[in-house]
């Protein structure tokens, strides 16, 4: 049975898709930025994928911390870095934070989860 994190990324990659074949320069602008502030620069993209994650936290967007937790997962966070992390953005956001929380937790262990059976 596919999970939330299945449909996640399967709507992700359908409208992204979509989105793409919009001739828009704004829009293929903002998404070339958004592709090329995470990878290597001063910061690795490592902990850029994980400053990310906080951002999404505090600014309660569900799926950019599916996305984020994703990336942070593959570029090999564990979890107590990614705990400790969503700890910041709790102190950073407020209480407002905590549904947020609770839905990366659930995401953290399907992720892991996902990893097991692999």
């Amino acid at each position: 049975m596919p999970t939330k994190l299945d449909e996640f990324r399967s709507y992700r990659t359908q409208m992204n898709d979509r989105i793409g074949h919009i001739d828009h320069l704004g829009i293929k602008r903002f998404f070339n930025l958004d592709t090329n502030a995470y990878k290597d620069g001063a910061l690795d993209g490592k902990t850029k994928e994980l400053l990310g994650l906080v951002a999404s936290a505090v600014l309660r967007c569900n799926d950019c911390i599916d996305y984020h937790l994703i990336q942070c997962v593959d570029a090999g966070w564990k979890d107590n870095e990614l705990f400790d992390a969503l700890n910041v953005s709790l102190i950073v956001g407020g209480s407002i934070v905590i549904p947020h929380l609770r839905h990366a937790v659930e995401t953290i262990d399907t992720l892991r989860s996902e990893r097991k059976k692999k």
